[in-house]
């Protein structure tokens, strides 16, 4: 009688985890949200930019001169059309450098433009200071806040003749004048951060 041949050594089977197919879909969009979040974010292609600026010295003081590229995103022109007016700041600094201690400040401006959109008449109203102009178009305000023409920043004697001057203007979206729940949104939205960076250049009068 053969002898009994011993039963090769049974291994357990690997068990694969089976998921529902709901479950599969929920880690993919988990994910998926987590590799956008730790990506980093493209460019903004509605930031505003500056093309040019410029201080003109004239008889009575010294002039700015200069031209932004800007265009109001979907979301600012739907919060207009609803009633929420937009406050927009130029801002200029000139600044002369100092070897042995912090530059001496000369000149901080900022100009402020209001704008706001009526509903009945479908125009758009920007006003700055005492100055008010009703315009038909978003175009046309984009235009507006596009070119700065002869915006005085300096008496004759705040500058030195002579003297090198650092000088920097930009143009930005003030958010603090919106109403609260928007301020909420530009901590968590870029479409209401919409400003440019500082642009600098010297100035020699």
């Amino acid at each position: 009688m053969p002898a009994a041949q011993p039963h090769p050594a049974r291994f357990p089977r690997t068990t694969r985890l089976a998921l529902p197919p709901r479950l599969w879909i929920a880690c993919f969009w988990v994910v998926a949200c987590v590799v956008a979040a730790l990506s980093p974010a493209p460019a903004r292609a509605d930031a505003i930019t500056v093309s040019f600026a410029e201080i003109r010295a004239e008889e009575d003081g010294y002039y700015l001169n200069a031209e932004f590229q800007l265009a109001l995103n979907p979301t600012l022109e739907e919060a207009l059309q609803k009633g929420v007016p937009l406050y927009f700041v130029l801002e200029l600094e000139l600044a002369r450098p100092r070897w042995y201690w912090f530059d001496e400040k000369v000149v901080s401006a900022s100009t402020q433009y209001r704008i706001s959109y009526n509903a009945l008449t479908r125009q758009y109203r920007v006003s700055s200071g005492l100055l008010t102009q009703t315009l038909n178009s978003l175009e046309e305000v984009e235009r507006l806040l596009s070119r700065v023409t002869s915006r005085l920043v300096a008496r004759r004697d705040q500058l030195a003749r002579g003297a090198t001057y650092e000088a920097a203007v930009r143009l930005r979206l003030d958010v603090n004048q919106l109403p609260k729940p928007f301020q909420v949104n530009a901590l968590t939205s870029r479409d209401w951060t919409l400003q440019s960076d500082w642009y600098r250049w010297s100035y020699a009068p």
